[in-house]
C-alpha cells in the first residue's frame, strides 16, 4: 500500500473519530441540560391549610407591607374616639407611634418578640406614656391548623377557665406578660404581631386569643386585626372574636366590638367552622 493511500485513510479515521466525538458530547450535553436546570429550582413545600397566603422568603422576612393611608385613618378614628384611652399593641409598628402620641391620658403599651427594633426604638425615639416590653411566641405560624384544633379540646383554653396567673395547658395563653397587661382594662387591643408571614416564624394565634380574653376582662374593648387577608388571622378571629362582635373594616383591618362577656356556650354563639 502506498504512502499516499495510507495518508488518506488515516484522515478519514481521525475525521470520522473527530464527527463521532462531537455527536455524543452534543447527546450528552442535551441530555443533561434539563436536569441541571431543574435543579436550580427549589420545589414547594407542602404546609398545612392554615399557612399565610403571601408567604416570603427568608432573605425577605424582615421586610413588612405598610399601613395604608386609609388604614391608618380607620385606626386613627378608633383610638381618638376618646384620648383618654388604654391601648395595647401586639407589634412595635413605627406607624402606630403618632396615634400613640395622640392618647395624653391613657397608658400605652407595646408587646413586640424582635429585640433589635425594641432597641431602634429605644435609642431613637421618645414618647411619653409609651411602655415597650420584649414578649416570646412559641407556637409557629405552620402549626396553626393544630393549635386550632387544641384551642378547642383543651378545657383550659375554654371560656370558664382561660386564666394566664399561675400553670395552665393551654397552648394558646401568653403567661408571661407582664402583670399590668392583664390587670389593666384596654380600650383598644390592635393585634399586628409577631409578623407570621413565614411557616417557621412565630404566628400570632396567641395574640388573637389573648386579645380575645382580655377583651373580655373590660367592659367595652376595640380589637383590631391587620392582615386579614391571611387564613390564621381570619380564621382565629372568627374562632375567639367572632363575626357577631365585628363592626368595621377597612382594607386589611378587622375592627371587633368585645362587650366584655363571654356566651353560655363558648367564645362565640356562632356554630364552629368543622375541621378534621
Amino acid at each position: 500500500m502506498s504512502s499516499k493511500r495510507k495518508l488518506f485513510f488515516l484522515l478519514i479515521f481521525i475525521s470520522s473519530t473527530f464527527y463521532i466525538f462531537n455527536f455524543l458530547k452534543i447527546r450528552i450535553t442535551t441530555t443533561r441540560s434539563p436536569s441541571m436546570r431543574l435543579a436550580k429550582i427549589p420545589r414547594t413545600p407542602k404546609y398545612s391549610p392554615f399557612v399565610p397566603h403571601k408567604l416570603t422568603n427568608q432573605a425577605t422576612f424582615q421586610e413588612e407591607e405598610p399601613f395604608t393611608p386609609k388604614e391608618l385613618d380607620f385606626l386613627s378614628n378608633i383610638i381618638t374616639r376618646n384620648q383618654n384611652r388604654n391601648l395595647l399593641f401586639f407589634g412595635l409598628n413605627p406607624q402606630f407611634l403618632p396615634l400613640a402620641e395622640a392618647t395624653t391620658g391613657g397608658s400605652v403599651i407595646f408587646l413586640e418578640d424582635d429585640a433589635e427594633r425594641i432597641q431602634r426604638f429605644r435609642l431613637r425615639t421618645t414618647y411619653r406614656n409609651v411602655t415597650v416590653h420584649m414578649v416570646r411566641y412559641n407556637e409557629v405560624a405552620g402549626g396553626a391548623y393544630e393549635l386550632l384544633r387544641h384551642g378547642r379540646e383543651e378545657p383550659d383554653c375554654g371560656r370558664k377557665t382561660s386564666k394566664f396567673f399561675g400553670e395552665t395547658r393551654c397552648r394558646l395563653a401568653l403567661s408571661c406578660l407582664p402583670q399590668e397587661v392583664y390587670r389593666r382594662k384596654w380600650d383598644v387591643v390592635v393585634v399586628d404581631g409577631p409578623r407570621g408571614n413565614w411557616p417557621d416564624a412565630p404566628g400570632r394565634m396567641a395574640a388573637i386569643y389573648t386579645a380575645a380574653v382580655i377583651a373580655r376582662m373590660g367592659s367595652g374593648t376595640d380589637v383590631v386585626v391587620h392582615d386579614v387577608d391571611r387564613m390564621i388571622e381570619k380564621w382565629f378571629s372568627w374562632e375567639f372574636l367572632c363575626h357577631d362582635n365585628l363592626v368595621s373594616a377597612k382594607g386589611k383591618l378587622w375592627n371587633f366590638r368585645i362587650n366584655g362577656t363571654f356566651q353560655s356556650d363558648g367564645f362565640c354563639p356562632v356554630k364552629k367552622v368543622q375541621i378534621m
